[in-house]
């Protein structure tokens, strides 16, 4: 049996979010394997995936359970100060860390760490201390003993920016998590308009949300048959109301936020989902609007061709013309739209948390018997820990 440990870095750091989510699922599955034995290493977190497992044996630490200004550096503080008890006399077969730092926590025969992606490397002049962040991440690689990607794209570039050896990295996709039930409502806006939908954060500037309203804007058509709405992201900065002022769109343009059930309705509502983005690791939202049969325009660059494969009506996100033409291609064509859900639901069984978890679980199984780790050891954490 696999003694493997994740450590309590995201945990820590996200209530919510992409990275969380994907460790929560490798967690929740390979704990249930006969051939591992799992260990989230976590004094203090505030995942709220994480605290669903709560009673779980494979879960050591306690929820945070309250949010207020700069809770997550007490999280950290704390954390800092009950690691060393949580790791003492303890040497697992795997650490898998679940983000970059200086220094490894924890012992372990072999570890072994997910890229997401390159995109700070590729857009530096976006991202604020990107130097020391960038110094981390360079650590955490180097000490891996094995890298796993989440898209070829992100492979590629990893071993071109950072000279690693092709031959510590694999790519495992991720999967996607909202569930496409009968119940969920159709989102729609007061004005009674249909809308195009974005989601996710809007900044830094390589995600091209503005490229897409100019895009927009360009379209008499599209402004007089259809609104945009921005899932997600906060409400509007200053420089996005002006520019969506200066570009006459500004009534046309909705930001709004909520749950998961809220999210799925808009996904159900909207006539087609934007993907606009200039790189992407992997890019789960397509594959969620996919999951409720709405039909996708998005980028042709990085890992976005690779994750949605003939799924969705491409453009070059470069080109406002392009992004305009895509989705009018779509919106004003019943039969496109049939063609791209039929495709949505065909695409989707490439992609599942089962999957990703037994792909992962082949790599830990392979290191293993590589002889990349000892022989396994005894556990000494067969309960939860607390204090």
């Amino acid at each position: 049996m696999i003694r493997l440990a994740y450590d309590h870095q995201i945990f820590a750091t996200q209530q919510y979010g992409g990275i969380s989510r994907y460790f929560f699922e490798l967690a929740s599955r390979l704990d249930n394997h006969k051939e591992c034995e799992v260990s989230v290493i976590a004094p203090l977190y505030v995942n709220q995936y994480l605290s669903a497992k709560s009673n779980s044996a494979f879960v050591h630490g306690k929820l945070f359970p309250w949010a207020f200004r700069g809770f997550r550096r007490t999280v950290n503080t704390v954390n800092q100060l009950l690691l060393p008890a949580y790791w003492v006399g303890e040497r697992f077969d795997i650490i898998h860390e679940t983000y970059f730092s200086k220094t490894a926590y924890g012992s372990a025969n072999c570890r072994v760490l997910t890229v997401y992606d390159m995109i700070s490397e590729l857009y530096p002049e976006q991202f604020i201390g990107i130097s020391e962040a960038a110094s981390i991440k360079r650590a955490a690689v180097a000490r891996a003993d094995h890298i796993i990607c989440i898209s070829e794209s992100t492979r590629r570039d990893l071993i071109r920016i950072f000279g690693v050896d092709e031959h510590k990295t694999s790519v495992v996709h991720l999967g996607y998590s909202l569930s496409a039930d009968s119940g969920i409502r159709v989102a729609r806006l007061a004005s009674g308009k249909p809308y195009l939908l974005y989601v996710g954060m809007r900044q830094p500037d390589y995600k091209n949300f503005m490229g897409f309203c100019r895009a927009y804007s360009t379209s008499a058509q599209l402004m007089s048959d259809f609104d945009i709405v921005a899932f997600g992201g906060g409400g509007f900065t200053l420089s996005e109301r002006q520019m969506l002022d200066k570009l006459g769109i500004q009534n046309n343009v909705h930001q709004v936020g909520g749950n998961d059930a809220e999210l799925c309705a808009y996904y159900k509502g909207a006539a087609i989902f934007v993907y606009p983005s200039m790189y992407e690791g992997f890019g789960i939202p397509p594959l969620e609007a996919m999951n409720f049969g709405c039909p996708v325009a998005c980028s042709n660059v990085s890992s976005v061709p690779e994750v949605v494969g003939e799924a969705a009506e491409f453009f070059d996100p470069s080109d406002e013309s392009d992004m305009r033409r895509a989705i009018e291609s779509v919106v004003y064509s019943e039969s496109r739209v049939e063609c791209l859900r039929t495709l949505g639901t065909e695409r989707l069984a490439f992609f599942s948390w089962d999957k990703c978890a037994q792909e992962t679980l082949g790599i830990y199984q392979d290191l293993f018997e590589r002889g990349k780790v000892d022989a396994p050891l005894q556990s000494k954490l067969a309960t939860n820990k607390g204090y």
